[in-house]
């Protein structure tokens, strides 16, 4: 598969909150405005990627060859927990406004789900190491447009008139699972 497959199926076709409903307390709390939305998905954009850069090499190099593979899991949560709290202190201390923003959703980058399921799919995929940097750039690049889109949705809604039964989480839900059809149409893009 070439990287701009890997890349297009990652970020598109299999949006990891669209289409495979991975991370979705941050999808839903942090899409309340465009500003929010775009720290937060670059924030996890740039763990995403650094994860894959270090949990690949430490599997390849050390686990699988040391017979360790079954701590494979521990491992790349440790990192990812690491990585989390280096870009939290980058984040206090250079730009204090979009941590304040980010509030208790900053911790939960720690433990988003999308970000320990790329570095586990870039290796049960096999891809190499190029690859799982594609992967892991497009998986993040694909969360960061879905937070974008249903920021957009969300502002509409504010001043759409919306029936009082549907009213703040149910139209919520009903416009994240539209988007999330609308996404299946990408599905024959890549064979």
């Amino acid at each position: 598969m070439t990287l701009f497959k890997i890349f297009l199926s990652a970020f598109l076709i299999d949006n990891v909150v669209l289409m495979r409903f991975i991370a979705l307390c941050p999808f839903i709390g942090m899409s309340t405005d465009e500003d929010k939305s775009i720290g937060m998905g670059m924030a996890v954009t740039f763990v995403t990627v650094l994860a894959t850069c270090v949990t690949w090499p430490i599997y390849k190099f050390i686990l699988e060859p040391l017979g360790l593979v079954f701590l494979q899991l521990l491992v790349f949560i440790l990192v990812i927990a690491s990585l989390v709290q280096l870009l939290e202190f980058y984040l206090k201390k250079t730009s204090p406004m979009l941590y304040n923003s980010m509030g208790i959703y900053f911790a939960l980058i720690t433990t988003n789900c999308a970000i320990l399921a790329v570095t586990l799919d870039a290796i049960s995929n096999g891809y190499n190491f190029v690859e799982s940097v594609v992967y892991a750039a497009g998986v993040a690049l694909g969360f960061l447009l879905s937070l974008l889109l249903l920021a957009g949705i969300r502002r509409r809604i504010k001043t759409s008139p919306i029936p009082a039964f549907l009213k703040g989480t149910p139209i919520l839900f009903v416009s994240a699972a539209l988007l999330s059809i609308a996404f299946m149409g990408f599905g024959g893009l890549v064979k």
